[in-house]
């Protein structure tokens, strides 16, 4: 299995989601989700195979959200604007966010983890 974990060094919700696939045996590889966000393609990717609504990309909590007023943009934009902007800004995507073999989980969900890695 591989997996891709886009991630904040800083955040908390990030190293209980390393720390599960570090336990389960897990290979993965980590990318630091501010310094080499994912690319459009790579979120469009994420976005399908996740099955959620485009805005569960958003990091809604965050500021970059908050200062890029994406709460009143995001309902007019369409789905390549937004995408742009979220490829544009990591701090903008919600986390940790995974991509593996046929899948992808958005934010840290402990059993949802456990369910598409099998454990």
């Amino acid at each position: 299995m591989s997996i891709v974990v886009y991630q904040y060094p800083n955040c908390s919700t990030c190293k209980k989601a390393l720390r599960l696939l570090d336990e389960a045996g897990v290979d993965f590889k980590s990318k630091d989700i501010v310094v080499s966000p994912p690319s459009k393609a790579l979120l469009a990717r994420a976005l399908k195979l996740s099955g959620l609504p485009l805005k569960k990309l958003f990091n809604t909590a965050g500021k970059s959200y908050r200062e890029g007023g994406f709460k009143d943009k995001l309902p007019t934009m369409s789905d390549e604007q937004a995408l742009t902007a979220l490829a544009k800004d990591g701090k903008l995507i919600k986390r940790p966010l995974a991509l593996g073999d046929g899948f992808a989980l958005v934010g840290f969900r402990e059993s949802e983890w456990r369910e598409a890695l099998g454990r």
